[in-house]
């Protein structure tokens, strides 16, 4: 059984990774392959030497999306190096960025329920005119 304090140095941590690599991505990296990104999670393994970094890429083009992430996968050791320097880690987690599309799903799937609500309520109007 995982220790609290543990648990919650872990959430600290990946939050604090996720604010500083939010920051560094925007600014900082002049890569001309990454394109608009932002970082929307960081979850740390269980022993901390490896963290996935959750990236969402405004391009509905699955071919700049790619880009965006080798141009990330280009800068991973200058980014762990600043990160180890700004949050005064003995040890940077290994750093893998992976593509977010939660969002563009979320949104997908209030769109279908929607438009489910508006076709069940579209067959009970016509049947209760008719009464």
């Amino acid at each position: 059984m995982e220790k609290r304090g543990v648990k919650y140095h872990r959430g600290r941590l990946g939050e604090a990774l996720r604010e500083e690599i939010e920051t560094l991505v925007e600014g900082e990296l002049g890569d001309p392959r990454i394109g608009l990104v932002s970082v929307t999670g960081v979850l740390v393994a269980d022993d901390g030497r490896s963290a996935q970094v959750l990236v969402d890429i405004e391009s509905d083009d699955d071919a700049e999306a790619e880009r965006s992430l080798k141009g990330l996968d280009a800068a991973k050791a200058y980014i762990r190096h600043e990160l180890a320097d700004r949050l005064r880690l003995r040890r940077a987690p290994e750093l893998f960025f992976r593509l977010d599309r939660s969002e563009r799903e979320k949104a997908r799937v209030e769109e279908l329920l929607e438009r489910a609500k508006r076709r069940s309520k579209a067959r009970k109007e016509p049947g209760a005119e008719k009464a």
